[in-house]
């Protein structure tokens, strides 16, 4: 692929970016380097592997739910002086 100021330009307005000449000529090298790093990439073989969408497999990191004792309404507010009703008091919200 040749790269040249009319690339940069075109790549710089789809981007929506207003370049000066001077940061044309700052980015003209690099972006030839990353295409050439592309290219390298493009030469490895890859038959047979499949493609993948995350560099490191996704797990589940889920306990699986499983029913135990819990404590009772009353147990829970048995050592609290902020309740009423049968339930936990806290701060009025607005």
């Amino acid at each position: 692929m040749k790269v040249d100021k009319e690339l940069i330009e075109k790549v710089a307005s789809v981007a929506r970016l207003k370049l000066t000449d001077a940061e044309i000529k700052k980015f003209l090298p690099e972006l030839k380097e990353v295409l050439e790093y592309f290219s390298e990439l493009d030469k490895a073989d890859v038959k047979g592997v499949k493609p993948s969408f995350q560099p490191v497999e996704i797990k589940n990191l889920m306990r699986e739910d499983k029913i135990k004792k819990s404590l009772t309404q009353e147990e829970a507010l048995r050592n609290t002086s902020h309740k009423k009703d049968g339930y936990f008091k806290g701060p009025r919200a607005v």
